[in-house]
Formats: structure tokens, C-alpha cells, sequence
């Protein structure tokens, strides 16, 4: 077999990139796959606050708050922050005050002094909690389990300020829900696999819990308040170390959500955390660019190799057929422990869509309109 040079300079390349992928998979991803979920053990069960931030989330609230304030625990609080609804959100609220007397209500109102935005709603939720341990959680999500806030409490080992949670997005029947699902299983693939390797870079606000003295001694969101999002990950990106995070796993710590329904909404969502994603440590850019970089690579290259001989041809897909087999390995067992086992026969196609999608998205973000709301 008689290569060129450019031929032989393009197949070195993509076996470069898949080499670099497969540090991802084998090295952080595989962590995860092979991690042992253990029960959280009882402590001292000390009481706990839930903030949870809402903006015309009247159905939501009706549907799911509920389950928020039957938790199997000893003592804690509901925090539900208002914030400048007009949908019948603060009329359900009062009725439920009246019923759940751990239940309080905070609410923001229009002012053009300032600018109201999830981190303030989210601010005011932290001031007006009593406890120290706050968890997180949104309008629209419901807990796996009664157990939800006995996997999230404090851990007994004071130095754990954050704690990670999971929080799967809810199954419908559309390629848009396979998608999302799928970008979700990811997402939760790299941070929980990065914070279990000693290198936590992000939380979801969805289920996730700290320290409300972790907050106010670092000055709250003050470092990033002129960013629309990253009332998450961007906390959590500034202050979790290895030695103060830790990851919860088993699958009555997970907190289901529901997922957008339409194209434009999920575009939104994405834009938002695209805009966050900027403000993130030096390190761990690099190191989520650098794996963004080389899948893009990796498949460019592949398609470049297709208009070459033959030989080269057969030798782009076999680096191709190995890239699917060893990932065919790891993914499905993944995202079977995260709860969507369903999407295991789908994972090469998905993978190509994604891939596509997000290409599509961050073209979108850099050059489309720059202002972008929480709700």
C-alpha cells in the first residue's frame, strides 16, 4: 500500500484526534461508568433550605412544588422567589403558604433602578434562607424521590462546600427530546467525570447545593451579575476545588425536568450557556475547547479523507469503525446509570446530530443578537 504525503500527513492527523478523544472517553468518561454509587450516610441530618426561582411557572409550581414539600426529611425549608410573574404564579403561592407551613415566598418586583434577572432572583432566595446548607432546584423539576434531600444534605466532612447532582430531562416522543436528552447525557458525562478525576468546572442549577457561607464570602454572583446565565456554573466554576466538591450519584439524589418543547426555545437555552461558558477558568476552557476542537477535526478530516485513493478511504473508515466501537463500549453502559438506557441503540446517530447542532449553535451564538433573557 502507497500512501502520499498528503494522505499519509491527514490519516496521522485523524488518528492524533482520535487519540485525544479517546483521553476523554477512557480517562474521565469511564471514571464515571465505573464509579461505586454509594449510599450517603446518615449524618446529622442538619436542616437544609431549597431555593427555587420562578417566572410565570404557575403550572409547574401547581404540578410539581408539591413534591418539594414532602421530602423524607427531619427539617427543612421551601425558598420559592417569585419573581415579577403576572401568569397567577403569586395567587397559587399564597394558597400554598397556607397549606405547607415550611414554605416561604419571596418576591421581586419590577424596579427600574436595577436589573432583575435570575441571579438576583436567585440572591434574594439565598438571603431570605435561614440555614446554611442551601440544595437548588427550578420550578419545573421534580425530585426522583422522597429521598432527594437525604442524598443532597451536607456531607459529614465539613470542608465539602458543593455538592453536584444530576438532573435528566424528562422523555417525549420527538427527535428535538432525543437531542436535548442526549446534549444533557454529555454535559453530565464531562462535569461529573472532571469533578470525580479532582477537576470540578460547573454545576446545573437544576440539582445542585452549597454553602450559603461559601456565597457571601465570595461576593455572591458580583464577578459575573452582567452575565444573563451562569448563576450555576460560573459559582461553581470560580470556587469548587477538589478538595471542597463532591458528586452525587445514586439515582434517588436526581431530580427530573422538563425539557423545552420547541427549536427556538432549546437555540435560547443554548445561547445562554454559550455566553457563560466564556467566563470560565483559563484550564478548564482549554479543556472543553480542546474536545470540542478535535471531534470537529476529527470529522472533518474523516470527510476529507472520502475524496482521496482507495487505500486512504479504507483506512479513515477503520479509524472511524474504532472510534464507534470504543465508544459503543462505554456510552451505552453511561447512559444506562443516567437514565436514558432508551437512547443507547440511537448513540451514533445522535453523536452525528449533536455534533451538527452545537457546530450550528455556536456559529448562531457569535453572530447572532447578543442580549438574552433567563425567562
Amino acid at each position: 500500500m502507497i500512501l502520499t504525503p498528503i494522505e499519509i500527513i491527514l490519516l496521522s492527523t485523524l488518528v492524533f484526534c482520535l487519540l485525544v478523544q479517546l483521553y476523554y472517553v477512557l480517562f474521565v468518561h469511564l471514571k464515571l461508568a465505573n464509579a461505586i454509587v454509594e449510599d450517603v450516610p446518615v449524618v446529622s441530618r442538619k436542616p437544609v433550605s431549597v431555593v427555587v426561582c420562578a417566572r410565570n411557572e404557575v403550572a409547574n409550581l401547581g404540578a410539581y412544588l408539591p413534591t418539594l414539600m414532602t421530602q423524607n426529611y427531619p427539617e427543612y425549608e421551601v425558598v420559592v422567589v417569585n419573581d415579577r410573574s403576572w401568569d397567577g404564579t403569586e395567587e397559587l403561592l399564597e394558597q400554598m403558604a397556607k397549606k405547607y407551613s415550611n414554605l416561604k415566598v419571596v418576591k421581586v418586583l419590577d424596579n427600574d433602578k436595577f436589573l432583575a434577572g435570575k441571579k438576583f432572583a436567585v440572591t434574594m432566595g439565598i438571603k431570605a434562607a435561614k440555614y446554611d446548607w442551601l440544595v437548588f432546584t427550578d420550578a419545573d423539576c421534580t425530585p426522583a424521590s422522597d429521598n432527594w434531600l437525604m442524598e443532597m444534605q451536607q456531607p459529614a466532612d465539613e470542608n465539602t462546600e458543593i455538592v453536584l447532582g444530576y438532573s435528566p430531562y424528562l422523555k417525549r416522543r420527538t427527535l428535538l427530546n432525543a437531542l436535548i436528552r442526549f446534549e444533557t447525557f454529555f454535559t453530565a458525562v464531562n462535569y461529573l467525570g472532571f469533578a470525580l478525576k479532582g477537576v470540578p468546572y460547573m454545576g446545573v442549577g437544576r440539582n445542585m447545593a452549597y454553602k450559603k457561607s461559601l456565597f457571601f464570602k465570595n461576593k455572591g454572583f458580583a464577578a459575573h451579575m452582567h452575565i444573563p446565565s451562569g448563576d450555576d456554573d460560573l459559582f461553581v466554576n470560580a470556587h469548587a476545588t477538589k478538595y471542597n466538591t463532591e458528586v452525587r450519584l445514586n439515582s434517588e439524589s436526581h431530580v427530573w425536568s422538563e425539557p423545552n418543547r420547541t427549536w427556538a426555545g432549546y437555540l435560547r437555552q443554548k445561547k445562554r450557556h454559550f455566553g457563560a461558558g466564556k467566563l470560565y477558568k483559563a484550564k478548564h476552557k482549554f479543556i472543553l475547547s480542546l474536545q470540542i476542537v478535535m471531534q470537529f477535526m476529527f470529522y472533518g478530516l474523516f470527510a476529507a479523507c472520502m475524496f482521496l485513493s482507495r487505500e486512504a478511504q479504507y483506512l479513515a473508515g477503520g479509524v472511524l469503525l474504532l472510534s464507534i466501537l470504543i465508544r459503543c463500549f462505554v456510552y451505552p453502559k453511561l447512559l444506562k446509570r443516567l437514565n436514558y438506557g432508551d437512547l443507547r441503540w440511537w448513540f451514533p446517530i445522535l453523536d452525528i446530530l449533536l455534533f451538527l447542532f452545537l457546530t450550528l449553535n455556536g456559529f448562531l451564538a457569535m453572530f447572532g443578537k447578543k442580549k438574552v433573557n433567563w425567562k
